[in-house]
């Protein structure tokens, strides 16, 4: 009988197959051969795959990233490992001057995974906590997947490697080994399609849309706000670009009250955004103004007591939660 696993086996179970699958994948990156990555999402994959597949680099993500554009319109189907992802502005150019555009400028897709792990939780500071989705989400040519589930982690990155586009692939670090979201994952193969939300918990009074570790902080507070006669949808976003609209329309439609939760700072964050889709689909069916509830516009802190205070978290949900569901 198969066993529970975490986030992290999903991914390299994802990529293990994909590699397995199709011989024009490869993988190259910052230590992912002979140390097996920073959190071992690549470990013993030099091993099965050989030097050829399993490329480790020099710390120069702008090269890693340049090479796998290459490699690509070779034919080949390489996934980039930023051994963290606030180093992917490293590459920036590389992704959205090029990358991005190849298509809509020649027709040439550039099918390209560019993964590694993002947000805090991890006392990691500033320079290893970030959330950069949305220098990406802002690039047409682009997708931007961010699972929350170990299900997901592993359907998404399968479907990422099989995407005729560049995709990013942010995959959270602190549900990396976290006992609450191992699962039975299928045995045959799946892939979990890009560009569709899940709806996590059904709820009638008020919405609560997120994506990453934030939404387990939502279905926390989804579940305290019942027990207060308050009824919460949780929506799982699951990709930032492209948004799936239909599925945000619907639930603002069915509650009538928004709620927006995310890591990422608030300036220019995925909320401004999903509330005016909000604005222009749904404003009829709304019954108080959507709200956020975010970081703060600072970098995260090292400070534990601080990165905590920095941090959305349950209650900061509940609190915004009981304001809106009062309107």
């Amino acid at each position: 009988m198969a066993e529970p696993i975490t986030y992290l086996e999903a991914i390299r179970q994802g990529l293990w197959e994909e590699m397995e699958r199709d011989r024009r994948v490869f993988m190259l990156g910052e230590d992912i051969g002979v140390y097996g990555g920073a959190f071992k999402v690549t470990k013993g994959f030099l091993e099965k795959f050989g030097k050829e597949r399993i490329i480790d680099t020099p710390i120069a993500e702008s090269g890693i990233v340049g090479a796998a554009i290459g490699a690509s319109l070779m034919g080949l189907r390489p996934v980039a490992e930023m051994q963290f992802i606030d180093f992917i502005a490293c590459a920036f150019n590389q992704i959205t001057n090029f990358a991005a555009k190849s298509r809509w400028r020649y027709g040439a897709g550039v099918p390209i995974v560019i993964r590694g792990p993002a947000g805090g939780g991890v006392r990691g500071g500033p320079f290893h906590s970030q959330n950069p989705e949305m220098y990406f989400v802002h690039t047409p040519g682009l997708k931007v997947v961010a699972p929350g589930t170990t299900y997901d982690a592993k359907g998404m990155i399968k479907a990422a490697v099989r995407d005729e586009d560049p995709v990013i692939y942010l995959e959270h670090k602190y549900l990396y080994r976290l006992p609450r979201i191992k699962e039975v994952l299928p045995e045959e193969d799946y892939t979990v399609p890009i560009g569709k939300a899940a709806v996590r918990r059904e709820g009638t009074d008020i919405s609560l849309i997120t994506y990453g570790s934030m939404q387990l902080h939502c279905l926390d507070a989804a579940e305290a706000l019942d027990k207060e006669g308050v009824s919460a949808e949780v929506i799982d976003l699951r990709t930032l670009l492209p948004l799936d609209a239909d599925a945000i329309e619907a639930t603002a439609k069915k509650t009538g009250k928004v709620l927006i939760v995310h890591e990422d700072t608030r300036t220019g964050g995925i909320a401004g955004e999903v509330t005016s889709l909000i604005n222009e689909r749904a404003f009829e069916y709304l019954d108080g103004p959507v709200l956020r509830v975010t970081s703060p516009d600072a970098p995260v802190p090292y400070s534990a007591a601080l990165e905590d205070f920095f941090l959305p978290n349950t209650q900061k949900v509940m609190d915004a939660a009981r304001k809106l569901a009062a309107y």
